[in-house]
């Protein structure tokens, strides 16, 4: 919406859209730092931090009417995340966290 508005002509030559972009991506980067999460060795939080900057960018290019483009990016992503998640969780999961000399990984159910 502020991308938008700053390209009405009522304001003129004044008001320069990059800018409203530069504060629009000044403000996520705080917003994407905020959700990554840290806890010892432990990180969270990093697909929440860039699907936040994807969101900004979808709304980015929508206010300056490039629609095709943010239904396209829309529609790549939301893919992406889906398809990968099993991907991820069959492949990844057990090497989350783990460092070269901590001991190999055993099964709990012998316990």
């Amino acid at each position: 919406m502020f991308t938008a508005l700053g390209l009405l002509p009522s304001f003129g030559k004044t008001v320069d859209p990059t800018r409203i972009a530069a504060q629009i991506v000044t403000g996520v980067g705080f917003l994407g730092a905020g959700a990554i999460l840290r806890t010892g060795d432990d990180v969270h939080g990093l697909t929440t931090a860039a699907s936040i900057w994807v969101a900004a960018s979808v709304g980015m290019a929508v206010g300056f009417g490039y629609y095709a483009v943010a239904v396209f990016t829309t529609l790549l992503v939301v893919a992406m995340l889906v398809a990968l998640r099993p991907v991820e969780q069959r492949f990844i999961r057990s090497r989350w966290n783990r460092r070269k000399d901590d001991p190999p990984i055993t099964d709990r159910r012998e316990h």
